[in-house]
C-alpha cells in the first residue's frame, strides 16, 4: 500500500468516528486523493499536507465541506431490538402453550412413524426462537425508519440474531445442565441474561457493519466529481 492509499484509509477511518456517510466519504475521498496526488507531484510528502493530526483533519475537511453526519443511535437500536423481542417471546410462549399438545403426539407417537425426539424438541424451541428473532428485526426494521442505514440494519440483524441465537443456546442450556435444570429465579434470571446479552451484541454489531461502507471512492477523473480543498 502506498502513502496515499495509507492516508485515505486513516483519514476514511476518522470520518467513520465522525458520523460521514458512505456517500459524502467517497466523494471526500476522490478529491483528498486528487490533492495528495497533486502534492507528490510538485515534489512534496503527501503526509506534511495532512499533518500529524489526521482526525482533525478529516474532521475540518468534513465540516467545511458541509456534509452530513450519519446517527448510529445504538441505543435506540438496541433499545427497540429488545422490545421487539419481548413481544416476540410473549408471542413464542404463545405458541409454545398452543403446541404443547402437538409435541406430545409427536413423542408417543407409534413407533411404525419413528419421529426422532431430538427433531422433536428442534421443531418445539425453535419455532419461539425464530419467532423472538424476526420480530426483533422487525420492530428495528418498521419503527426506526427515520434512521440512517435502517434497511441494512435491519438485514444484518437477520443474520446476525439468529447466528447469536445458535451460539448462545448450547451455552445456556450447559449452564441449566450444570443447575440440574434449577427453575429458581436466579437461575432462570441468568439464563435470561445470556439471551439478551447474545441479542444485544448481535444488534451492536448489525447496526456498526450496516453504517461501514466499503464501496471505492468514485474516479476522481469524472467529470462530476467535485473538488474539496483541505484546511
Amino acid at each position: 500500500m502506498d502513502t496515499i492509499d495509507r492516508l485515505l484509509g486513516e483519514v476514511d477511518q476518522a470520518w467513520r468516528v465522525h458520523g460521514v456517510g458512505s456517500a459524502d466519504r467517497a466523494a471526500l475521498a476522490a478529491d483528498l486523493r486528487l490533492d495528495l496526488r497533486a502534492a507528490a507531484a510538485d515534489g512534496g510528502d503527501p503526509t506534511q499536507l495532512i499533518g500529524d493530526d489526521v482526525a482533525g483533519f478529516a474532521r475540518r475537511l468534513a465540516d467545511e465541506a458541509g456534509v452530513r453526519r450519519v446517527r448510529s443511535d445504538y441505543g435506540r437500536v438496541l433499545g427497540t431490538a429488545l422490545v421487539g423481542a419481548v413481544l416476540g417471546a410473549v408471542l413464542g410462549a404463545g405458541l409454545l402453550m398452543a403446541a404443547a399438545p402437538i409435541f406430545v403426539r409427536m413423542v408417543d407417537i407409534p413407533r411404525s412413524i419413528d419421529v426422532p425426539i431430538q427433531l422433536a424438541v428442534a421443531v418445539y424451541y425453535g419455532v419461539p426462537a425464530a419467532v423472538v428473532a424476526a420480530a426483533a428485526v422487525v420492530a428495528v426494521r418498521m419503527w426506526l425508519r427515520d434512521l440512517p442505514q435502517i434497511r441494512r440494519t435491519a438485514r444484518m440483524m437477520s443474520v446476525l440474531v439468529p447466528a447469536a441465537g445458535l451460539l448462545v443456546t448450547p451455552v445456556t442450556v450447559g449452564f441449566a445442565w450444570s443447575t440440574d435444570y434449577s427453575t429458581a429465579p436466579a437461575v432462570v434470571l441468568a439464563e435470561v441474561a445470556l439471551v439478551l446479552a447474545a441479542l444485544a451484541g448481535a444488534t451492536v454489531l448489525a447496526r456498526r457493519l450496516a453504517l461501514r461502507d466499503g464501496r471505492p471512492a468514485p474516479d476522481p477523473s469524472h467529470p462530476d466529481a467535485t473538488r474539496v480543498k483541505p484546511a
